[in-house]
């Protein structure tokens, strides 16, 4: 039995289709992007978590659908969240989730999260452009528009 044998071979792909792909150039933009995947069943109960990857030109390579969680929390695993941002050769990502309460206000967490993402990207030249949280009835807030 060889080495090779026993260990698994970890092989990169990239097979990109970005022509028909749309262009973020603002928070609304982002904000329309993520609408067309939040699950409208769910919005307003259970707390979804999205994140958008985007080319050097802010076009939108693919979006990940991390995790769903229950009324007032969800996971944002950093480690998967930049997986796949390095396995799509993303040079940055907009990260969003929903408050089922509707209040656009960020919790601490939410700003804590923020902040380890931002400076998870920093280390991989990867770079946070926002973070939206989603409310009720096409409200939303974004963070770089608020400063945050």
């Amino acid at each position: 039995m060889t080495q090779t044998d026993t260990i698994s071979e970890i092989e990169l792909v990239y097979k990109p289709s970005i022509s028909n792909k749309p262009i973020i150039s603002s928070p609304l933009d982002a904000y329309n992007v993520f609408m067309d995947f939040y699950p409208k069943d769910t919005l307003h109960l259970q707390e979804h978590f999205f994140v958008a990857y985007l080319n050097r030109f802010n076009r939108v390579l693919g979006v990940l659908h991390l995790s769903s969680g229950g009324i007032t929390g969800t996971v944002a695993d950093i480690r998967l969240i930049f997986g796949a941002a390095l396995k799509a050769a993303a040079s940055g990502i907009i990260i969003s989730h929903n408050h089922p309460s509707g209040q656009l206000k960020p919790s601490q967490l939410d700003k804590n999260v923020t902040t380890k993402i931002r400076d998870a990207g920093d280390m991989l030249d990867i770079k946070l452009m926002d973070h939206i949280i989603v409310g009720h009835e096409g409200q939303y807030l974004s963070f770089s528009d608020e400063g945050l």
